[in-house]
């Protein structure tokens, strides 16, 4: 009887053990669930080509090839398997830019050591913003070589991007001369291309935000 007795006790707690183990399964299989996945349809249309804009499936970014402010080139391959924050910007930029740089660079310090998160800034006047001019810039915003690519790269490209791929501006365009897009938006994209959440890149409470999410799908 008595040695009955400990084998039933004994049972209580492999029980909470094993509900234990279930909740935390849940948690990491089910974590990124938690912010949403964005397709075409799920944006103000006004952000979406109308080419795009009837499309049901989820969407993923287009893949790119931009030159890097190391001369480098640089595709979607760079970020492989890695959650980033992209945005769109131009060095000479007097209001909101630096801004928004800034606002990356506390971004890339607050995730310094994580491996899988990366960013991107694109240059919105790629005509200027050569290569030496990038690299004076990235030196200025603390821009790490191996976790923030500020690029350059053709126009036309960049801008299709900007439209078609990560919805971040509304005006509509040809990436010719005189188009022009300016945008305040950083885009987090996962590690399956798809865009989960767009935010205000000069907004402090949104930089919180953004960070939180980041936390999210990275783990």
């Amino acid at each position: 009887m008595t040695t009955f007795k400990k084998l039933k006790s004994t049972k209580i707690p492999i029980v909470f053990v094993a509900i234990g183990i279930l909740v935390i399964a849940y948690f990491i299989f089910t974590g990124n669930s938690e912010l949403p996945i964005y397709g075409p349809k799920d944006f103000n249309p006004e952000l979406v080509d109308v080419s795009l804009q009837n499309v049901e499936n989820h969407h993923t970014v287009t893949d790119f090839k931009l030159t890097n402010q190391n001369g480098e080139v640089i595709t979607q391959s760079d970020y492989d398997d890695k959650v980033y924050v992209t945005d769109f910007f131009f060095t000479r930029c007097p209001s909101i830019c630096p801004i928004m740089s800034n606002n990356m660079g506390k971004l890339q310090q607050v995730f310094l050591n994580d491996d899988d998160v990366m960013f991107l800034s694109m240059s919105v006047t790629p005509e200027m913003d050569s290569v030496p001019v990038l690299k004076k810039y990235a030196d200025n915003k603390g821009a790490i070589d191996s976790k923030w690519n500020i690029a350059t790269g053709d126009k036309k490209h960049i801008y299709n991007l900007a439209r078609k791929s990560y919805f971040a501006v509304v005006d509509q365009g040809d990436g010719g001369l005189q188009d022009f897009i300016h945008t305040p938006n950083f885009i987090l994209v996962d590690k399956t291309k798809q865009i989960r959440g767009v935010y205000n890149g000069t907004d402090n409470d949104e930089i919180l935000r953004l960070i939180d999410d980041i936390k999210i799908l990275s783990n």
